[in-house]
């Protein structure tokens, strides 16, 4: 098997973040085609946006085991295999026309994804230690929210131009790209494979799940994603229904919005070496006052330059927050680091998901006033748990 070569570094760790923002163009870069889907496949639009679902349950589901997968199996081959399987799903569906095909290849596109993104992220900790480590996976959610604000603007031009087929076929053509860069520069880089025996397995799972404050991360990770994952669910609904403006300054809107969330994380990055807790306060005090001068002001006057400017506001201190939390959950356990890095994922997408669903239920976010509620009650959340982190802490229990 092809070791992996310190000559390459560069270039190997360029092509670890040219892959980490696959799951945001999986989801988003096809979005703008479903009224053309919704044609093509003689469907309900429920029925087109099924296939984000089957997306999302598998790739969440699978990020819980694919740590245990490359930490015993080795980071290089996973990758390759999965990489050419994910070019030959997406040119399939560009020419198989039929709905529950399409299902069933979003199924395992979640499933490849996810073993992808594990194992990519794994390869840091192989390859890198101390500080460079350190700076490397605080790039990671910065990379990473390129994929949402990027994706949803390249997806509609592409089919503009060339209709919803061009989105899959520029997947395609993605994944093949990336092969090709894994296969010359690329090698296994795992210091010592963990025995795939389930006992071991559970153990470790344990061991990662049994430390409070990786745990409680989980939880801090997903109340800080859910504000993002709120307003994105919310947005069309305000600014088409209240502001009665077009899909396409809704679209500019999720622009900003992930915006806000790349320069959370870049101002994260920057902050590396000071105390984790204090910068998560900071963070969340700013995060409650914004909440509370928001629901105030929506009150009296609002206008879509004020609510994007809050929500501009808000997303800088969940990315901030997200990005502090992300680094330290990934690095937590350096010999366990294809485990660590899907509980981080999987658990916090999964919990994101419960949260963000429940919190929109409970409330009909239809102004700005409500949906500073949502993000309060998420800032709320936040403080509950950094309290307990503090206790945590303060008494030394791991």
């Amino acid at each position: 098997m092809k070791l992996y070569n310190s000559k390459f570094e560069k270039i190997s760790t360029i092509s670890t973040f040219i892959l980490i923002p696959l799951s945001g163009l999986v989801t988003d870069v096809y979005i703008p085609s479903f009224p053309e889907m919704q044609s093509v496949f003689q469907t309900s639009a429920a029925g087109i946006q099924l296939t984000l679902s089957c997306f999302l349950i598998s790739y969440g589901i699978t990020m819980f085991v694919a740590g245990s997968v490359v930490d015993s199996f080795g980071r290089y081959r996973i990758i390759l295999g999965a990489l050419l399987l994910f070019a030959l799903s997406n040119f399939s569906i560009a020419y198989v026309h039929n709905l529950y095909f399409l299902y069933a290849i979003r199924v395992l596109q979640g499933i490849l994804t996810a073993l992808i993104v594990v194992a990519k992220r794994a390869f840091l900790v192989d390859i890198y230690t101390g500080e460079k480590l350190k700076h490397y996976m605080g790039l990671l959610s910065v990379v990473w929210s390129l994929g949402p604000i990027t994706a949803p603007f390249l997806g509609g031009y592409l089919q503009s131009y060339w209709g919803w087929t061009s989105n899959f076929i520029f997947l395609g053509v993605y994944a093949l790209f990336s092969f090709t860069l894994e296969y010359i520069f690329c090698g296994e880089a795992m210091r010592q494979a963990q025995a795939f025996r389930m006992p071991t397995i559970i153990a470790s799972y344990r061991k990662v799940l049994g430390t409070k404050e990786f745990s409680l991360g989980l939880f801090v990770l997903a109340a800080s994603y859910s504000m993002v994952l709120i307003f994105g669910m919310t947005a069309p609904f305000i600014i088409e229904e209240q502001f009665h403006l077009s899909s396409v300054v809704t679209g500019y809107c999720a622009l900003i919005s992930g915006l806000g969330l790349f320069v959370g994380g870049m101002l994260a990055k920057q902050l590396t070496s000071r105390p984790l807790l204090m910068k998560l306060r900071i963070a969340n005090f700013s995060e409650c006052m914004i909440a509370l001068l928001m629901f105030f002001v929506g009150t009296l006057f609002t206008n879509l330059y004020v609510l994007m400017l809050f929500v501009f506001s808000m997303h800088v201190c969940a990315g901030f927050m997200y990005n502090v939390y992300f680094t330290f959950c990934l690095t937590r356990f350096p010999q366990n680091a294809g485990i660590s890095s899907g509980i981080t994922s999987g658990g916090s997408y999964l919990i994101t998901s419960v949260l963000s669903y429940s919190t929109i239920s409970l409330v009909k976010v239809s102004s700005q006033s409500t949906l500073a509620i949502c993000y309060f009650a998420m800032a709320v959340v936040t403080f509950s748990l950094l309290q307990v982190l503090k206790k945590i802490r303060m008494s030394g229990v791991d």
